[in-house]
């Protein structure tokens, strides 16, 4: 029992993250918006074992062999530990009957990692307030995860 709702979870994961991809390039076709850069998410994650958490702009820090690759997967696998979590937390009777506001709320309220800790880390400022507009970003993160979340209550069904 324990194992399908981690396996459902993974599902869930996988597809949400795949759902916000694919928004994104949505996004880029219609209204030129660009794609989330994962090679800085890689550099700031490929800088963390040397102790280096934040920085001032990421894109100034020493690039990383790699960084693009582990971008993506760290991407991933935010996305599919957020499933596995989505699942665990709801527990085999939502999965068996998924609701869309569980799945929606849960997926909004991980927008604070991005504003918190990503954002900050990469030298973006909380929930981009260093950027030129922080409130289209903000409002592009929220759609985003609700994105996320139409894909974790899609992936609930799926499996």
């Amino acid at each position: 029992m324990a194992e399908s709702v981690v396996m459902t979870g993974v599902v869930m994961g996988l597809v949400a993250t795949v759902a916000m991809d694919l928004w994104a390039l949505v996004l880029k076709h219609l209204a030129g918006q660009p794609t989330p850069n994962w090679g800085m998410v890689g550099r700031w994650v490929a800088h963390m074992p040397n102790g280096r958490f934040a920085h001032d702009d990421i894109a100034a820090a020493p690039p990383v062999v790699s960084e693009l690759a582990l971008g993506w997967v760290f991407h991933y696998a935010v996305g599919l530990v957020y499933g596995v979590a989505l699942a665990v937390i709801m527990g085999a009777g939502w999965l068996a009957a998924p609701t869309f506001l569980p799945a929606w709320i849960f997926a909004v309220l991980t927008v604070g990692f991005g504003w918190f800790v990503l954002h900050p880390g990469l030298g973006l400022g909380w929930a981009a307030s260093k950027t030129p507009n922080p409130w289209k970003a903000r409002a592009l993160s929220l759609i985003a995860h609700s994105v996320f979340g139409i894909g974790l209550w899609a992936g609930a069904f799926i499996y």
